[in-house]
């Protein structure tokens, strides 16, 4: 009986009604979509770290990531990668040799991170196939072959096929060099990656520096699901206790911030919403409050007790925020559904974007439970927002709620 009372009350006003609700649908709707397009926008940046840059775990001599020196190497990388592509959580391994060098063309030359690759297990690992926007993944070349970014092509003003000079340091410490061609072009949504990283094959590089063809500097490990990393990284910790083994997380602990903090800026995000919506509400039941004291009085006259009143008002306010806040949810979730499949194109900041490593088309996510979470707020922001207005409401004197004239 006493919600279907409130829920009549609630639209004895329909003009005032209408306007608290559209006011709370509009703010949980933008409170929503802004969190969607956040989620979205950090798991695009996670998922170019594991599949683009770093896979989810990588295997290095214990003073590798210190040094960076060719010397710091790990033995016997192709017996390693045939034991760990045996677990059960693996989907695919790699071993890479890693050289800092100069690298120069025709131009104007630059320092580089030069990566040494077998193609066709990198292929299983990263994405950097599927970046290609000019000339082949390894193709097209057939003498020491290197696939090179975007950003660094145009630093060097080359193109597919010329001819670049790399200067490195052998084993030894002597300075050797070798030419290399340009066989593709790649372009990924981090431009710092795409002037830093150049790839070639692991069997060339290791003959330019003199390393052994069993040997290599980092080992990457791309996982069958997310999640699970850091458990997979302590099992292959235990098989090779002489290596640093490390998941993405542990590489850049930055982004595994940012990624578990996503649910922390949903509830701050939201919840400054509701807040501001909630002196509305309160102000909102105020106004109902003075305009049905007579009524209120006459009620608690002929025996509805306070308790009663108090629970009406307190429904009252949670169907107003209900209905506005699910309505927000509902065309959050329509929006974020059309735009997670056609993206959202900001091109127009690209260039800063990509600078730190963002893509510039966005698509909106937001999961089951952060809808739960949202519509929880919701429904506690009005049993908040309605306690003012209710403990007024109990607080009138039927005798002289019922004198006064409204």
């Amino acid at each position: 009986m006493i919600w279907s009372v409130s829920w009549r009350n609630v639209w004895r006003s329909k003009t005032r009604s209408l306007v608290i609700i559209t006011a709370i649908t509009l703010g949980v709707f933008a409170g929503v979509y802004t969190v969607a397009f956040m989620f979205g926008w950090v798991n695009q940046r996670v998922a170019s770290v594991i599949n683009t840059e770093m896979s989810h775990i990588q295997i290095h001599h214990p003073e590798y990531l210190e040094t960076f020196e060719i010397h710091d190497y790990v033995s016997n990388t192709s017996e390693m990668v045939s034991e760990i592509s045996m677990l059960e959580s693996v989907k695919a391994v790699t071993d890479r040799v890693i050289a800092t060098c100069m690298i120069a063309s025709a131009e104007t030359g630059a320092g580089v991170q030069l990566v040494g690759v077998d193609p066709l297990q990198e292929m299983q690992v990263t994405n950097i196939h599927q970046k290609i926007i000019d000339g082949e993944y390894f193709d097209g070349v057939k003498t020491n072959p290197i696939v090179i970014g975007e950003k660094l092509a145009e630093k060097l003003k080359v193109k597919v096929r010329s001819k670049l000079v790399i200067t490195i340091t052998e084993m030894d410490g002597t300075l050797t060099g070798g030419a290399f061609r340009v066989a593709g072009i790649y372009r990924t949504s981090n431009t710092s990656y795409d002037e830093m990283k150049a790839f070639v094959r692991a069997q060339d590089i290791s003959r330019l520096v003199k390393l052994d063809s069993n040997a290599g500097h980092e080992i990457a490990i791309l996982l069958k699901e997310n999640g699970n990393e850091k458990q997979v990284a302590e099992q292959i910790r235990a098989m090779y206790p002489e290596t640093q083994v490390l998941a993405w997380t542990q590489l850049v602990p930055e982004m595994e911030m940012l990624n578990e903090n996503m649910n922390l800026m949903l509830y701050i995000f939201v919840g400054i919403i509701l807040l501001a919506l909630g002196f509305g509400i309160v102000n909102t039941m105020l106004m109902v409050i003075l305009e049905r004291v007579k009524e209120l009085g006459m009620l608690m006259a002929v025996g509805m007790n306070r308790a009663r009143v108090f629970t009406m008002i307190v429904l009252e306010t949670v169907f107003l925020s209900l209905t506005g806040g699910t309505i927000g949810i509902v065309l959050a979730v329509v929006l974020t559904t059309i735009t997670g499949k056609t993206g959202i194109d900001l091109s127009l900041w690209a260039q800063g974007l990509n600078s730190f490593g963002y893509d510039s088309v966005i698509y909106p996510e937001i999961g089951f439970d952060s809808v739960v979470a949202v519509t929880i707020l919701v429904i506690i922001t009005g049993v908040l927002s309605a306690i003012y207005p209710a403990r007024k409401a109990i607080k009138l004197k039927p005798a002289e709620a019922i004198r006064i004239d409204m």
